[in-house]
């Protein structure tokens, strides 16, 4: 008996219910709203603490901003009322640096805000602490399930990029279809559309220029190390997706080898010097004269008329 429109509309309904609960069961989707998270709240905490940085910067200018944490737990425990910081306090903020902060703080130029204003100002700097406990357990879910996830491209690449990945490309599945000049672009999506919309120069690398092999390659082999290292993550994701076997300790040790073979390479010649150059086998008419040879023809047709 053919089943009626109301029960094909069920059983459609059924499919795609189990389609995405099935979906969602992998882990894929929370890995990468756990990387989106992260990011969203690192930049904003990079800005809280911009803004902290330069409203105490008004009573404490000397102290040193290299570590976000401390200057905002400094702030919040001891800003009410530096002259009053002591040895022991400031180690258990600064630690080795103490002393240093103890001397910076006798030779200080600035005041001490008022009570409503340093009410305000410690929220904001609390505000920057909570934000960052936040990113703390946010990368460690990340460190410990990026791995179980994608052990062969976390194992080549890093669990923070292996994510970053993963969000660029929607999920593993697709992350293991695209080509490596696709992979290879992940996270350089502003940059290829300017450079589609209005000519600026294409961009080399996206997600992978974090990866330290990347950044710390020569400027005329970051190119051969970015599209080496997708090539690599092409295959381990396949690894991942489909096949569940762990090959990254044979990619890893692939991947070494090639990076050596390029790092031995010699740097190319600069275009510029070799446009200026010759070509071989030319040698130059010294008996031509093109002004001479101008003057004895005349101007002819590019002569004004009228």
């Amino acid at each position: 008996m053919a089943e009626t429109i109301e029960e094909k509309r069920q059983r459609l309904l059924g499919l795609a219910k189990e389609a995405v609960s099935k979906a969602y069961s992998t882990g894929e989707h929370s890995i990468a709203q756990a990387f989106n998270a992260y990011s969203e709240i690192d930049k904003s905490r990079n800005l809280v603490h911009e803004r902290v940085e330069e409203w105490y910067g008004i009573y404490f200018p000397e102290l040193s901003s290299a570590n976000q944490e401390r200057f905002a737990q400094f702030v919040v425990r001891l800003g009410a009322n530096k002259k009053n910081a002591g040895q022991e306090q400031l180690r258990d903020i600064f630690g080795e640096g103490a002393e240093q902060v103890g001397q910076a703080i006798q030779r200080s130029i600035g005041s001490e805000p008022g009570a409503e204003e340093f009410k305000a100002l410690s929220a904001l700097a609390s505000m920057e602490l909570e934000l960052g406990r936040i990113a703390n357990e946010i990368d460690a879910y990340m460190k410990e399930n990026v791995p179980k996830l994608m052990p062969n491209v976390a194992f080549i690449t890093d669990y923070r990029i292996a994510a970053e990945l993963l969000s660029k490309a929607g999920s593993l599945s697709k992350l293991a279809n695209m080509p490596a000049s696709t992979i290879q672009l992940l996270g350089a999506e502003k940059a290829l559309f300017r450079h589609l919309r209005t000519g600026a120069r294409p961009p080399k690398y996206g997600a992978i220029f974090k990866l330290k092999e990347v950044t710390n390659a020569e400027r005329w082999n970051k190119g051969r190390v970015a599209r080496l290292f997708a090539a690599k993550i092409g295959i381990a994701a396949r690894a991942d997706a489909i096949s569940k076997r762990f090959i990254g300790k044979e990619l890893r040790q692939e991947l070494d080898r090639q990076l050596a073979r390029i790092s031995r390479k010699q740097r190319p010649q600069d275009v510029r010097s070799r446009r200026t150059q010759p070509m071989g086998g030319f040698r130059p008419n010294k008996g031509y004269d093109r002004q001479a040879q101008w003057r004895e023809r005349g101007p002819g047709r590019f002569a004004r008329k009228g």
